[in-house]
């Protein structure tokens, strides 16, 4: 229970830093998405590499990465 509402919360904050780093005006559903979503990508591609991510600070850097990386994506399919 407690570890869903913290990557709520920790996926609700990367995705607003994301959407200010990507400037997109997005609202909190679609930052907590984008966060969650994210850290799962990031997180996903970099075991591929051999990064992890551990503990809040870890999870937030992986979840702007990941969203940022999330938003750049669907700009780039749109145009």
């Amino acid at each position: 229970m407690f570890a869903l509402l913290g990557s709520i919360i920790i996926g609700g904050f990367a995705g607003w830093i994301a959407s200010g780093i990507m400037k997109t005006n997005t609202g909190i559903f679609m930052n907590i998405l984008l966060g969650i979503v994210g850290a799962f990508v990031a997180n996903f591609l970099g075991a591929f590499v051999g990064l992890a991510a551990y503990g809040v600070i870890g999870t937030l850097i992986a979840g702007v990465a990941g969203a940022c990386l999330l938003i750049w994506v669907g700009r780039k399919t749109r145009s």
